[in-house]
Formats: C-alpha cells, structure tokens, sequence
C-alpha cells in the first residue's frame, strides 16, 4: 500500500528522504542521546531556517522514535506518514576525540515505506545510508526517478564504510544516483573514501561528467571546492572553537539548499555560488561551536553573517 503525506497548510518546498535515528554520544563527560541521523539532520535544519520541509523516515513505535517526532516538529518539519513503520529506533554510538570529530558505530533497519509524491516540491533532498542500503534504497531511487525534472534534487552520500558492502557495489550504487541529480555535496573524507588517489578537484569534474550540475566538496577548514561545468571556485571556511563536528556537515547541507530555493534567477553564477558556499560555512561553522547536530536558527546564521 503506497502511502501519501499528510496535508501540509502550504506545499512543502523541500521533501527530504533517508534515515532518522538516535545518536548516542559517549565522551569524557558521559553519555547523552540526541536525534540524529544525516536527512533527519539536514530536515531539522531547514526547519530551524525557517524553510517549510518534509521528511520521509523509518523510526519505531517506541520512546527514541517519538523523541526524534518531537524533535522535527520543534522545527516545524512534517513527517510523513508511513515514517513510524519500525518495531526499534535505529541507533548510532558516536565516541568523541580528544580534536571534537567523532566515530560512530551502528544499530539501523533501512526500511522506507513506499511513498508517492502528491506534488513536487521545489527541492527533493536525499543521502547517506538510506541510498545504500536495501531495502530503503530501492525506495530513494524510485522517488528521484519520480522527481526527476520536476524539482531540483540533491544528494550527500555521507558515506558511513563500516555498513557498506564492497567499496565496488557502493561505488557502483553512488554512480547510479548521480545522474538523477542536481546537485551532488560531499565531504572530503567521502571523495577521498570513493574515489581513492584522485584530488578532489577531479573528483568534482568527475561528478559533473556522471550527470549532475553542481557538485561541492567540503575539507573542513580548508573551505569547500564548488564546481560547475563553467568554473570551479573555493568558499573558505569560517574559524570556530570545535566543540564536536556532530552534523556540521548536514548544517552545511541545510544552509546549501536554503541558498539554492533563495538564489533568484542568477543561477549558478560565481557571485551566487560564493554566496551561498558562504553561507552554508557560517552555518557549519556555527553548528561545530556547540556538542551535537544543534544548527543555527535562521536568525543566528544572519546574525552570523553580519559580523
């Protein structure tokens, strides 16, 4: 049975699509759970920038499920239904370093329910372990098959290797999206884990040869390459005092989409790039300054920006 989302009071203008879960952050100072998740991130982001969105998840009947529910409705996100379709909140154990970055190990079920779009949204958004894994991926795919021409769409492989299959299949899987895509953004460590011994500007022109329009590689404080078939240009980063790098990455991609719906009808013109990269750092950059995926609201990433 295909289910439909709930009605919203306006069309949604971003729908994201993956996995919601629990992070479950141990440190010197103890243990603590936060919602998480990169789409369930990238959706709370967007609610926090005041961007009316969507997400379709997989989380349980249960107390963490309903704890990630409140959490992306304190931001204004709709969920839609057919997201409370697990029996256990999926979980992810994400031990703190001395430097703020983190590693993570995982407990997840990838079941999306099947879902048929009433609308398009202006962006359809999606990424990570929900593209690779069966059998949410089958789900991502149909959507973005769906989606296509009618909305701009956007992927963040957020590569998590420890539940990949061979770097092949993923490889292979990561390629086949490619081309239903926009705009393909991805972390350093990601285009260094797929695409071994090439630097990153390769990488990028690699992307556009696959399909895409835009594709962005963030290198933490080194800024993000953002290449377009015409030009490549690098946003610097924004200096901040690291608490954790917990979802600085999906603040990033949050910030990103938010500039894309707000570009006006420059296109991807250099300016407009620089601007939204811009962006999409001070939100990071904020979001690395503060422990756990705790993004800026629309107004403290203006207020940002205004220093």
């Amino acid at each position: 049975m295909t289910a439909t989302p709930t009605s919203a009071p306006e069309p949604l203008d971003v729908v994201v699509v993956g996995e919601a879960l629990i992070d479950i952050v141990e440190s010197p100072d103890g243990q603590i759970e936060y919602p998480g998740g990169s789409p369930a991130n990238v959706a709370y982001g967007l609610g926090r920038l005041d961007v009316k969105a969507g997400l379709l998840t997989a989380i349980g009947r249960d107390q963490r499920g309903d704890a990630i529910a409140s959490h992306l409705q304190g931001a204004g996100v709709v969920l839609l239904p057919g997201s409370k379709s697990l029996g256990k909140t999926a979980t992810a154990t994400a031990r703190i370093d001395a430097d703020g970055s983190a590693e993570y190990t995982f407990e997840i079920d990838s079941a999306l329910a099947p879902l048929a779009l009433p609308y398009a949204p202006r962006i359809l958004h999606t990424g990570s372990i929900a593209t690779f894994l069966e059998p949410g991926a089958s789900v991502v795919r149909s959507l973005l098959e769906q989606a296509q021409g009618g909305c701009m769409i956007t992927y963040d492989p957020n590569i998590r290797a420890d539940l990949l299959g061979s770097h092949h299949e993923a490889l292979s899987l990561f390629e086949e999206l490619v081309p239903l895509t926009d705009v393909v953004k991805m972390s350093a460590h990601d285009a260094r884990w797929l695409y071994p011994g090439k630097d990153l500007e390769d990488t990028a022109s690699h992307l556009l040869d696959l399909g895409t329009v835009l594709a962005v590689v963030t290198r933490g404080s080194s800024g993000s390459l953002m290449a377009t078939r015409h030009m490549q240009l690098t946003v610097p980063a924004i200096p901040s005092n690291v608490a954790d790098t917990i979802g600085a990455g999906d603040s990033y991609m949050s910030a990103l989409i938010m500039g894309l719906l707000l570009r006006g009808s420059d296109g991807l013109a250099p300016t407009v790039l620089e601007r939204i990269g811009t962006t999409a750092s001070m939100a990071a950059s904020i979001t690395v300054g503060r422990p756990g995926a705790n993004p800026p609201t629309h107004r403290e990433l203006l207020a940002g920006m205004a220093r």
